[in-house]
């Protein structure tokens, strides 16, 4: 699936950057590859890009409009059909991550048949992937993981590639998201795969590779989450991760949205974590704790830091702050580090 670049952020009328982590994500990580942002009347998230309508963004220079927030379930709310309409007249392909598909909503279609502009739903793939085999395959791979939902797996993976390719080690971030997918430009929606064949998906993600070649694999979910735990178990097991990365917000009190579901201790989240990834990978282990540590003052960050290293013996890093270079350096240090290929 070819997308047209750059792309102009739809952000809907988005409440927090909770929402709009596929816009966010975008902005971070192919920043040039954005031309601005957009919002419907009420939008409260500024990503710090250029305002324009879709008139204004095709003369920027933009030639596809990104639904860049998540809402709930997937579903495309009826409110946004006059802003998709106003993308196609102004000659912007959609794209989208959402489970429900764009040619459903009212006239879009059409409109976009006569502008001769493209609707592309990144989620859904046309290929149909095989029930696991459970059989090991050569690679090495790194699977992020954590205590809830949006709270950095795809950007750890992201930054953890980042820091084992300057190290000299091959490396390849497997998307199994639709941001990431935007990023990549390669990947699977993992959670678009019908629930027998996901652990299938992962294993087609990361094929046999060199021995030392690492696939670093963008988590989902969380085996906590009361809605998005299967999504999880099925990655985790198909991916036969090697290494493990557990994501965490040390601010969050329970799953972001369920307040009846408290955040697991962190020694709890890895021992459940391992039991999971044993099932395929009898020697899978973590290897580092990546925190989101935005709301911490430094003294605060530097001490909790301090702490998990002394109560864990791993690596632990703010991916944002720190990158995952202490992370790749443990890679090196358990599984060797490799060459580029």
């Amino acid at each position: 699936m070819r997308l047209n670049k750059p792309y102009l952020l739809f952000l809907a009328s988005s409440q927090s950057m909770t929402d709009c982590k596929t816009a966010a994500g975008l902005r971070d990580w192919c920043r040039d590859d954005v031309t601005g942002q957009m919002g419907l009347q009420g939008c409260a998230v500024d990503l710090g890009l250029p305002w324009y309508d879709p008139a204004q963004a095709f003369a920027a220079g933009a030639r596809s409009l990104v639904i860049g927030v998540a809402p709930v379930g997937g579903a495309i709310p009826t409110e946004w059909r006059p802003a998709l309409l106003e993308a196609v007249a102004a000659g912007l392909d959609i794209v989208s991550g959402m489970h429900t598909r764009l040619a459903s909503v009212p006239g879009l279609a059409e409109a976009a048949q006569q502008r001769g502009c493209r609707l592309l739903d990144v989620r859904h793939s046309d290929r149909a992937f095989a029930v696991a085999s459970g059989v090991r395959r050569p690679g090495r791979r790194v699977l992020t993981v954590g205590t809830d939902c949006a709270l950095g797996k795809k950007y750890t993976a992201l930054a953890l590639t980042s820091a084992l390719r300057s190290r000299g080690m091959a490396a390849t971030f497997r998307a199994t998201g639709q941001t990431g997918i935007l990023i990549a430009g390669a990947g699977v929606a993992i959670d678009a795969v019908v629930a027998d064949f996901v652990a299938g998906a992962a294993e087609a993600l990361s094929p046999a590779n060199d021995p030392a070649h690492w696939d670093v694999i963008e988590g989902q979910g969380a085996l906590f989450h009361p809605a998005y735990a299967g999504v999880t178990l099925g990655l985790i097991h198909g991916s036969q991760p090697d290494a493990l990365v557990l994501c965490h917000d040390p601010s969050r009190r329970c799953m972001d949205g369920y307040p009846d579901y408290p955040i697991p201790s962190l020694d709890s989240a890895m021992r459940q974590y391992v039991t999971a990834a044993t099932v395929t990978n009898a020697t899978a282990r973590f290897v580092g704790i990546s925190l989101n540590t935005s709301g911490m003052a430094g003294r605060t960050r530097r001490k909790l830091v301090a702490s998990l290293t002394d109560d864990f013996g791993l690596a632990v890093i703010d991916k944002i702050l720190d990158g995952a270079g202490d992370i790749a350096q443990a890679l090196a240090v358990e599984f060797g580090p490799g060459t580029v290929q």
